[in-house]
């Protein structure tokens, strides 16, 4: 979380997520010669990278978009990474492919990878809390009010009419306080 001192003297909370997931690459066992363990891990990382490929199908088609069914829910990775694909998060993807002829399918696999990924449109808006914003709306409407009576005083005062009430709550020091976007305390006493 960090705090920032507004120029109200409120403080304003901003909060942020960042998942930095390195998908590693699939796992191919007769290429590997994984056995155990490590052949699991292969079959699970391949099982992830699946489902994330589908939801990055589903999502990256133009076609599709709206009309199939995106599967967040088949993997934690996925479910995890819901707002990045298709949400209300920034998302940067780096995709890294071997120079060498050895691996060149496997580069080829991971750029088509990358280029349907990068077909994924997101919508990344500052949520705001509703409260938080009718605030800021309330003190925006009280300032455009104050200044609207200063002016409706000094038009009243240049043609030689009494101008409304000047002291108390309501005296052209609190107002002009007010229309500058600063807070006055507002005593219910008159003089």
């Amino acid at each position: 979380d960090d705090d920032d001192d507004d120029d109200d003297g409120e403080i304003s909370y901003t909060r942020s997520k960042f998942h930095f997931v390195d998908l590693a690459g699939s796992e191919r066992a007769r290429r590997t010669m994984a056995t155990g363990q490590r052949l699991t891990e292969g079959i699970n990382i391949n099982k992830g990278l699946l489902v994330l490929g589908n939801v990055i199908s589903a999502l990256g088609d133009p076609k599709k978009v709206g009309k199939t069914h995106v599967p967040y829910r088949d993997s934690k990775l996925t479910r995890l990474l819901r707002g990045s694909l298709g949400g209300n998060h920034r998302t940067l993807m780096v995709a890294c492919v071997s120079p060498s002829s050895s691996n060149m399918a496997e580069s080829i696999n991971t750029l088509r990878y990358s280029n349907r990924a990068r077909n994924i449109q997101n919508r990344a808006i500052v949520n705001v809390d509703p409260t938080t914003r009718l605030v800021g709306e309330l003190r925006t409407r009280v300032k455009d009010l104050a200044a609207e009576l200063l002016r409706v005083r000094a038009v009243l005062s240049e043609n030689g009419e009494e101008a409304i009430k000047t002291s108390g709550p309501f005296s052209d020091e609190a107002l002009n306080a007010l229309a500058a976007g600063g807070e006055t305390s507002i005593s219910s006493s008159s003089t």
